[in-house]
C-alpha cells in the first residue's frame, strides 16, 4: 500500500462509490481522484463534483462522453449485430471499456499508481475494468475494495456511510443495483434475485408497459451508411442524438423490455431486467436492411461469428487483438449496408414495413411469381440432383 500515493476512482456519486472513496483514503492513506462519465444515464450530474470533493476527493473529473460512447463503442457493436445469449444487447458491457480507458488516461496524466472501481468480486465488471487497464497500461495497479474489505452487504455500506457522514440514497422501496447509459438501463437485486418473482414497479423506468402504450402505431424511417444509422425520419443526427431520440420514441411505445437469467463470465447465473428501447429499434432495422444488401454467404459467415463477438464484449475483451481483428471483418461486411428502413412501432413491437438500398441485391425479375425470362426452372432439377448425391448415398432404407 505504501507504493500507492494517488488513485483514480470510477465514481458515480452513489452509495457504493462514495463509501469506496472514503475507504480508499482511510485504508491506503493516499489521494483519490474521481472520474464520472456522462454516458447518457439521464441523471443530474451537476452535484457530483461537489459531492466527491466533500467526501474527500483531491480532484474530480466529470465529463460528457455520450458522442464518443455512441460513435466508437455502441455503433461498432451494433454493426456486428452483437447479442449475448440470444437476448442481451450488452448495454452495461459496452460502457465499461470506455470508462476504463478514460480512467487509464487520467491515471497517467495525474501520476496515479492505480485505478479503482466499485465492481464486486461476483460480477463481470471487475473483469472488464481490469482487462482494459491491463491492455492499455499494464503497469497500473487495480484496487477493487469489494475484494479487499470486510464489508459483506449493502447494509454494511449504509452503516459505514453513516459513520463517516456520507449521505445515503438507497431505500427499501428501490433496493436495486442499477446501471444506466445511452443504450440501456439495467436492474439487479431485490426481488429479482428470485427468478420466479416478477419484477416490482420500479424495475422499469425508460419504457411504459406495452399495454399502456399508445393505441396508434408510429412509423419511423432510419437511414444507414455502411452499417451505421445516420438519419431519423430524414433528419441527419449525431450518433448520440439519434440514439437518445429513439430511446424517447421507443420508450413511449414500450419497446425494449427484457427479463432474463444470464451466464456471468465468473461462472454463476444472474437474473436481470433490461430496458433498451433505441437499441432494440436499431438492431431490428439494421438486420432488416442487411437482408436486402448483404451477400448470403457473407451474412451466414458473419452470423456464425456473432456469438463469439458478443462474448468478447460481455467478458471484457474489447481491447483484445481478437476483437479488433473480428471488428475488421464485421466492418468489411457492412460496406454495402446503406439505405433506408421503414418500421412500425406498436405496443412493445418493432415491425419492419419496407427497406430500400442503392446496393440492393434483390432482383424482382428473379423473385417474381409471375412469368419471367431470366430463370429457367428446369435448371433446378440438376441442382437438386447434385445436392442430393451425398444424402442418397447415406440414408437408404431397406
Amino acid at each position: 500500500m505504501s507504493t500507492i500515493q494517488k488513485v483514480v476512482l470510477a465514481y458515480s456519486g452513489g452509495l457504493d462509490t462514495s463509501v469506496i472513496l472514503k475507504w480508499i483514503k482511510n485504508t491506503y492513506g493516499c489521494e483519490v481522484v474521481t472520474f464520472t462519465a456522462d454516458l447518457g444515464q439521464d441523471e443530474d450530474l451537476s452535484g457530483v463534483e461537489k459531492r466527491a470533493l466533500e467526501t474527500g476527493a483531491a480532484k474530480a473529473y466529470v465529463e460528457d462522453q455520450r458522442e464518443e460512447f455512441a460513435r466508437d463503442f455502441i455503433f461498432p457493436m451494433l454493426r456486428a449485430g452483437a447479442v449475448y445469449e440470444g437476448r442481451y444487447l450488452l448495454g452495461t458491457s459496452i460502457a465499461r471499456p470506455l470508462i476504463a480507458k478514460r480512467l487509464v488516461e487520467i491515471a497517467l496524466a495525474e501520476g496515479c499508481q492505480a485505478i479503482a472501481h466499485g465492481a464486486t468480486g461476483k460480477g463481470n465488471d471487475q473483469v472488464r475494468f481490469e482487462l482494459t487497464a491491463a491492455a492499455l497500461a499494464p503497469g497500473l495497479r487495480c484496487i477493487a475494495p469489494w475484494r479487499e474489505w470486510d464489508m459483506k452487504s449493502r447494509t454494511d455500506l449504509v452503516n459505514y456511510a453513516r459513520e463517516n457522514n456520507i449521505p445515503v440514497t438507497v431505500t427499501k422501496a428501490k433496493p436495486y443495483s442499477c446501471d444506466g447509459n445511452l443504450l440501456h438501463l439495467s436492474f439487479e437485486g431485490g426481488e429479482l434475485e428470485d427468478p420466479w418473482e416478477e419484477g416490482g414497479p420500479y424495475t422499469y423506468s425508460m419504457t411504459v408497459p406495452p399495454e399502456e402504450a399508445p393505441a396508434e402505431p408510429q412509423i419511423v424511417m432510419i437511414d444507414y451508411e455502411k452499417g451505421d444509422p445516420v438519419a431519423l425520419n430524414g433528419k441527419e443526427m449525431s450518433p448520440a442524438a439519434l440514439l437518445a431520440e429513439l430511446n424517447r420514441i421507443g420508450g413511449k411505445h414500450g419497446i425494449g423490455r427484457m427479463d432474463m437469467v444470464e451466464n456471468r463470465f465468473v461462472g454463476m447465473k444472474s437474473r436481470g431486467v433490461y430496458e433498451t428501447p433505441g437499441g432494440t429499434i436499431l438492431h431490428a432495422a439494421h438486420r432488416d436492411l442487411e437482408s436486402l444488401c448483404m451477400d448470403r454467404e457473407v451474412m451466414h459467415l458473419r452470423d456464425s461469428l456473432i456469438p463469439r463477438y458478443a462474448e468478447m464484449v460481455y467478458y471484457g475483451f474489447w481491447f483484445s487483438p481478437e476483437r479488433e481483428v473480428l471488428q475488421a471483418l464485421m466492418d468489411k461486411a457492412q460496406e454495402r449496408v446503406s439505405g433506408t428502413v421503414r418500421l412500425k412501432l406498436y405496443k412493445g413491437g418493432v415491425y419492419p414495413l419496407g427497406r430500400k438500398s442503392p446496393n440492393s441485391l434483390y432482383n424482382a425479375d428473379l423473385a417474381t411469381f409471375e412469368e419471367d425470362s431470366v430463370y429457367d426452372q428446369r435448371d433446378a432439377a440438376g441442382f437438386i440432383r447434385l445436392q442430393s448425391l451425398r444424402i442418397r448415398g447415406s440414408k437408404r432404407i431397406g
